[in-house]
């Protein structure tokens, strides 16, 4: 039996900091948002659901460039960001109807039903950095979502990209732990 401090501390170091997801995140959503200054509204958007897509694998492709386990099954902190990635997907039972009968909601609804696994990242390493971002995120989303309605999904994407060129400035100065990494637990 591993304590929190120890599991907390394998999955910083197998993750190396988990910089992965949010530099695909920053690239597809800056792509978005000037996707928004050239498509009509609703192409920007069918544009912004597809894009969105592209963000896992894209993070993927780093995480292997940068030797980070992020698929890693043997911490069960690991397993609780998986099975969170998961209920963030789950909301794309939101974000379809809303593509269909009020798109003008779904810059919005993306924006923030995809940042939600930053609460839980958070608590896994034990850092308010993704309190923040989930935060800070949320708030400037529904802000812009008011302020610039003829531009909902560029402004949209700039408080996202935003807020993701903050947490990376942050997760790069935060020290990643350098624990033994756990073995994994017999089930």
């Amino acid at each position: 039996m591993h304590t929190l401090s120890q599991l907390r501390s394998d999955f910083d170091q197998r993750s190396k900091g988990s910089l992965s997801m949010p530099i695909a995140g920053l690239a597809v959503w800056a792509v978005v948002g000037v996707m928004g200054l050239v498509l009509p509204f609703k192409t920007a958007v069918l544009a912004l659901v597809f894009a969105t897509g592209a963000i896992f694998p894209l993070a993927m492709s780093i995480s292997r460039l940068r030797g980070e386990q992020l698929l890693d099954r043997s911490n069960p902190l690991a397993r609780l960001m998986g099975v969170c990635v998961v209920m963030v997907n789950l909301l794309w039972a939101v974000h379809i109807p809303l593509l269909v009968y009020a798109p003008q909601f779904v810059p919005l609804s993306l924006g923030i039903g995809l940042g939600l696994h930053w609460m839980v990242y958070s608590w896994i390493i034990g850092h308010p950095l993704g309190y923040r971002h989930a935060s800070l995120r949320s708030v400037g989303l529904l802000a812009v979502w008011f302020a610039f309605p003829g531009h909902l999904v560029t402004a949209s994407a700039v408080v996202v990209v935003l807020a993701y060129a903050f947490t990376l400035a942050e997760m790069r100065a935060r020290p990643v732990a350098g624990a033994a990494p756990v073995e994994a637990a017999a089930a």
